[in-house]
């Protein structure tokens, strides 16, 4: 649970520093809004492949198959 809070802490902190610009009104303007959602629509797919990737990873080891690329 601990991972998890971090992981949605560092995806906030990123997507908010790279897309809000302001500060003017208590909304997001249509153009932050739409790019929070491409930064974490992008963070979770990065992080799926991450999570695959060592799945496979996890499988070729237990298999004996070492580290393969």
């Amino acid at each position: 649970m601990k991972e998890f809070m971090n992981m949605y802490s560092n995806l906030v902190q990123r997507c908010f520093d790279d897309c809000v610009n302001g500060f003017e009104s208590k909304s997001l303007t249509s153009r932050e809004e739409s790019c929070v959602m491409r930064c974490v629509d992008k963070q979770m797919k990065g992080s799926q492949r991450l999570g695959d990737r060592f799945q496979e990873q996890n499988a070729a080891m237990s298999q004996g198959g070492g580290l393969g690329r």
